[in-house]
C-alpha cells in the first residue's frame, strides 16, 4: 500500500467517528485504531502485515506527529470531489482548461471533470468566487471528498 493511500486512510479515521479500520489488499493488511480522544498527543496505532504472515510489529505514532506531517489546510471554500475517479481540468486532451488560478467562477459553472466507470462527470462550482488554488493534478486519481479547488 502506498504512503499516500495510507495517509488518506489515517486522515479519514482521525476526522471521523470511526474508532477502528482494517483493510486487506493483495500486498498486505492495514489496521488503524484510534485511541480515545485526549490531549493533542493521543497515540494512534497502525499495524501492517503481509497476507498469511506472522503479525507485524505495532507502530505507535503520536497524533501531533501525523498532524505536523500534513500540509497546511487551504483557506477559503474547498470544492471536494463528489466521487472516486480520475480528475481532468479540460473536456479533452489539448483543450483549454475549464478554470485556472485567478479565474472568476459562478455557482453552477463547470470547473472540471471526474471520470468514473468510463462516464465523464462535470463537476460544478458550488460557490461563486475566484479560484485561488487547484489542488489536484490533471489525470490524477481522486478519492471521494478529496479537495480539488479553493474558491474565495
Amino acid at each position: 500500500m502506498d504512503l499516500r493511500k495510507l495517509k488518506t486512510l489515517i486522515d479519514l479515521v482521525s476526522e471521523s467517528n470511526v474508532s477502528e479500520l482494517e483493510i486487506t489488499e493483495a500486498e498486505g493488511k492495514v489496521r488503524i485504531v484510534k485511541s480515545a480522544p485526549a490531549a493533542m498527543a493521543a497515540p494512534v496505532t497502525y499495524t501492517m502485515a503481509p497476507p498469511a504472515a506472522a503479525p507485524a510489529p505495532v507502530v505507535e505514532v503520536a497524533a501531533a506527529t501525523v498532524a505536523a506531517a500534513a500540509p497546511a489546510e487551504p483557506t477559503g471554500h474547498i470544492v471536494k470531489s463528489p466521487m472516486v475517479g480520475t480528475f481532468y481540468r479540460a473536456s479533452s486532451p489539448g483543450a483549454k482548461a475549464f478554470v485556472e488560478v485567478g479565474s472568476v467562477v459562478k455557482e453552477g459553472e463547470t470547473i472540471c471533470i471526474v471520470e468514473a466507470m468510463k462516464i465523464l462527470n462535470e463537476i460544478e462550482a458550488d460557490k461563486s468566487g475566484t479560484v485561488t488554488q487547484i489542488l489536484a493534478q490533471n489525470g490524477q486519481a481522486v478519492e471521494y471528498g478529496q479537495p480539488l479547488f479553493v474558491i474565495e
